[in-house]
């Protein structure tokens, strides 16, 4: 995934909701729906998460310092990571909060066709945005599912945005069923329903993101296609015999650490092993671009090393 296809996502994600959460502010103050004000707070809160992935993404091209050898990739790990915890907290949480009030003090809802014209823009606009996220998403896919997607990207920035839309459309779909039914029926507890739906839809979307942005803050290897690719750059120089050892981990979403032990030839000189290491770095950056710190250990093969161990 580009850079500039994450920033796009993002921009374009903070632009809607940002106007949407003010119209929705709007829409609640007119009409006092629970589910309405949920989804305000939704809004506000990817709002706020779209601001810490673009200030994530732009800590994390600061160079390196002698305090921090590796640089600070992980700084749009961490930041994705607050940005599902302010998903938890400030979306879900309070959505349920919400919901539970209004089934212990219900009140009708007002104006209930500024609250479905709202809504209904709200959708239009929310759905713009993960059409945007959607498109810069393709090129990154490569073929997989869409949640193969998401579990196994190494760049936090689309599927926290897809995660973010989809939860939007969903919770936007489920507001506007609360509010109709809640009109046409005269029962407020739909409208409190709905937003412990939507409270609900929160959680279990930060949850997920959670889980992910944890693997990714501990450190996750390259993706098997990246790896095989380096085993076979390693081995370019016809005096590498062998991989012996080899080890990653991304140290960012376009980062990655190499460590390797490959086995040479008994009997090579220091010259001819450095020449061999430095032609195996050069193919290795070559077939995996993102390869950026490379460390390369020359040895013999002993009887307990395991070809591709």
């Amino acid at each position: 995934m580009s850079a500039a296809g994450g920033t796009k996502a993002i921009v374009a994600a903070l632009a809607a909701n940002v106007g949407i959460a003010a119209s929705k502010f709007a829409a609640f103050l007119l009409t006092g729906s629970a589910s309405m004000l949920a989804e305000s707070i939704h809004s506000v809160a990817d709002s706020a998460n779209q601001g810490l992935l673009l200030l994530g993404g732009r800590r994390a091209r600061r160079p390196a310092t002698d305090r921090h050898q590796l640089g600070f990739g992980r700084e749009r790990y961490f930041w994705s990571f607050v940005v599902a915890l302010v998903l938890f907290t400030l979306g879900g949480v309070f959505a349920l909060f919400e919901g539970l009030e209004k089934l212990r003090h219900p009140h009708e809802v007002e104006s209930i066709a500024v609250a479905i014209g709202v809504l209904v823009l709200s959708l239009g606009l929310e759905g713009l945005s993960l059409r945007t996220a959607v498109r810069e998403s393709r090129p990154a896919k490569e073929g997989e599912s869409w949640w193969s997607f998401i579990r196994t990207s190494r760049s936090p920035e689309l599927p926290v945005v897809l995660l973010e839309d989809s939860g939007a459309v969903a919770g936007l779909g489920i507001a506007l069923v609360a509010v109709t039914l809640s009109a046409v029926t005269g029962n407020e507890d739909f409208d409190a329903y709905g937003t412990i739906t939507i409270g609900v839809l929160l959680l279990v979307i930060a949850v997920v993101l959670m889980v992910e942005m944890k693997g990714l803050l501990i450190g996750e290897a390259a993706r098997p296609a990246e790896e095989a690719a380096i085993r076979s750059a390693l081995v370019a120089p016809s005096t590498i015999l062998s991989v012996i050892h080899l080890r990653t981990q991304h140290l960012g979403p376009d980062d990655v650490l190499v460590a390797a032990k490959v086995e040479v030839a008994a009997g090579m000189h220091m010259a001819e092993v450095a020449a061999a290491i430095n032609e195996a770095e050069v193919a290795v950056r070559g077939a995996v671009p993102s390869a950026r710190l490379i460390f390369i250990e020359p040895d013999l093969r002993g009887p307990g090393d395991e070809a591709g161990e």
